[in-house]
């Protein structure tokens, strides 16, 4: 039987997990947008563009890491 205390920690892991996920994936959209926006527009600072360009692959290959750590290990 697993501990009250462990599955309670477990519990609370898995769900700061999935609210650093949203908070990543949320900001992951909004930098999809400004880009969008700032391309539109035309005249923007190319330094900029690409550093926002940076973060946000920087952004997904952090979603990807937690996406893994909440998918269930699957044993084949």
């Amino acid at each position: 039987m697993v501990p009250i205390r462990y599955y309670s920690g477990r519990m609370d892991d898995l769900a700061e997990l999935r609210r650093q996920l949203e908070e990543l994936r949320s900001e992951h959209r909004d930098l999809d947008e400004l880009i969008q926006r700032m391309v539109e527009r035309g005249g923007f600072d190319q330094i900029q563009l690409q550093r926002l360009k940076k973060r946000k692959l920087v952004l997904k290959d952090q979603i990807a890491v937690l996406e893994s750590k909440l998918l269930p290990d699957i044993i084949a």
